[in-house]
C-alpha cells in the first residue's frame, strides 16, 4: 500500500482518497482534501497555516522525545612551559609585581641605550662626501649619442 504525502499540508493521503492537480509546466500536486486544495490555489504559505505539518516542524511543534540537553565538553587547561622559559619561570614573572616589572622595564631600557652610545662612537663618521661637480647632467642616452631633452 503507497501513501502519498499532501503537497500543502503534508499529511498522508492513502489509496482511492484526495486530489491530483496537475500544474501546465507538469508539475504534480496531491491533496488530501479539497481544503487543502483550496488553500493551494489561493496561494496560501502552509508555513503559517498552524495546523500544517511544515508549521508544525519549523514552530518545533510536538517534538518532545528529544528534550534532553546535549552535554558540552568543558576545555581543560594545561599548564606548559614554553620554549626559553620553564613553568617555574612563567609562575614567578606572573606572580611580579607592577613596580618590580616597571624597575625591570627601565634598567633594560637604559642599558640598550648605553649600548646604542657604545656603537655609535666606535663608528668613525666619514669626514666629508665626494665634491660634486657642477657640470650639467648627462643622461645614459646623451651619452650614446642619442637624442636628449
Amino acid at each position: 500500500m503507497k501513501l502519498e504525502i499532501d503537497s500543502f499540508s503534508g499529511y498522508k493521503i492513502y489509496p482511492a482518497k484526495g486530489k491530483l492537480f496537475v500544474r501546465g509546466d507538469s508539475k504534480i500536486f496531491r491533496f488530501a482534501n479539497s481544503k487543502n486544495a483550496s488553500l493551494f490555489l489561493q496561494r496560501k504559505n502552509p508555513r503559517k497555516i498552524a495546523w500544517t505539518v511544515v508549521y508544525r516542524r519549523m514552530h518545533k511543534k510536538g517534538i518532545t522525545e528529544e528534550v534532553a540537553k546535549k552535554r558540552s565538553r568543558r576545555t581543560v587547561k594545561h599548564n606548559r612551559g614554553i620554549v626559553g622559559a620553564d613553568l617555574a619561570t612563567i609562575a614567578a614573572r606572573r606572580n611580579q609585581t607592577a613596580a618590580v616589572r616597571t624597575q625591570a622595564r627601565l634598567a633594560a631600557i637604559q642599558k640598550a641605550k648605553t649600548e646604542k652610545k657604545e656603537k655609535e662612537s666606535k663608528k668613525a663618521k666619514p669626514a666629508t662626501r665626494a665634491p660634486v661637480s657642477t657640470a650639467p647632467k648627462v643622461s645614459k642616452q646623451q651619452m650614446k649619442g642619442g637624442k636628449g631633452r
